[in-house]
């Protein structure tokens, strides 16, 4: 939108953007690509705070996507929150899952869940007992096991493969792969698919982060699901 000298000039209090009134302010900035967002709030303490309100995110959530408003409150363990949060579960299911209909919000606000949940400082909780949550909140919803089943699986793996590469995603990773498998009724069983991802990631994107004693370990476990292993998977 502008360059540094641009942005201070705009934000002076004799500029004409200081005068308008914030309505209008709101206006502007939801007409501006998403991506500039980060860097208009950090102009002023006033931008800024007009990123914090409620106000703008109720605009911007019209605006991007005005079937929103018609969007009826669910049952289920994971909430629908306020604007921002709904703004980004739609922008997530737009980007990331490319859904149009009524469950795209949904979608969206799962994902979004269960990447804060793997992301936690603490240690996350197992993936049985998220999975089993994001199953009951589909099945809430109305839909059938299959469909339930389904989704979390694409959800799984995209949260998976939008992770940072860093060493807390490394341990989480680890303690998914040494799980044990604890028999669950369908859907509540983790996806195959989702198993096999975790075990990828850490023998490509982690290969050098296990030690010789963990590359073992996790390969034994490994074979105990997947047959043939890889050729990709083998060798220290």
């Amino acid at each position: 939108m502008t360059d540094d000298a641009d942005a201070n000039t705009i934000a002076t209090a004799d500029s004409p953007f200081a005068k308008l009134p914030d309505h209008l302010l709101i206006e502007i900035f939801v007409r501006v690509p998403h991506s500039e967002w980060a860097q208009i709030s950090s102009v002023s303490k006033l931008w800024a705070k007009q990123f914090r309100e409620e106000s703008l995110w109720q605009t911007a959530l019209v605006r991007s996507f005005p079937l929103a408003s018609q969007a009826k409150r669910w049952p289920g363990p994971i909430p629908r929150g306020l604007s921002k949060r709904r703004y980004a579960a739609l922008c997530v299911s737009k980007h990331i899952f490319t859904l149009d209909g009524e469950m795209d919000e949904i979608v969206g606000h799962t994902y979004l869940f269960l990447k804060e949940q793997l992301q936690l400082s603490t240690m996350a909780p197992s993936s049985g007992i998220l999975h089993g949550t994001i199953i009951d909140q589909f099945i809430a919803c109305g839909k059938s096991r299959d469909v339930a089943h389904e989704l979390a699986s694409q959800i799984w793996l995209a949260v998976l493969d939008n992770l940072e590469e860093n060493h807390n995603t490394f341990f989480l990773l680890k303690r998914f792969a040494q799980e044990g498998d604890v028999f669950l009724p369908y859907p509540y069983s983790r996806s195959i698919k989702v198993q096999w991802r975790v075990f990828e990631k850490l023998f490509t994107d982690f290969r050098d982060c296990l030690s010789h004693a963990d590359y073992y370990d996790v390969l034994a476990i490994a074979k105990t699901k997947f047959q043939p292993i890889p050729s990709a998977w083998l060798g220290y």
